[in-house]
């Protein structure tokens, strides 16, 4: 996969994350068990189902989101 140079980034690093799941974790949502990190900030957090992961990466998208409104 390549990226063309001259297009705006679609996928920005400070959108990035690390998902990682626990080895015993079943591929369903009532037993989704991990680490999220985001690439940027270093942010972690365990998470014990799919609705602690999303809330992980709403919350810090919108601090990334807000910083980026303070910073214009």
């Amino acid at each position: 996969m390549t990226q063309d140079n001259r297009t705006p980034s679609w996928l920005p690093p400070e959108r990035a994350f690390i998902v990682q799941f626990y080895a015993d974790t079943m591929l369903d949502t009532a037993h989704m068990t991990g680490r999220v990190e985001h690439v940027v900030s270093g942010q972690v957090e365990y998470f014990h189902s799919m609705a602690t992961l999303l809330s992980f990466i709403t919350r810090v998208l919108a601090e990334v989101e807000t910083a980026g409104e303070a910073e214009a």
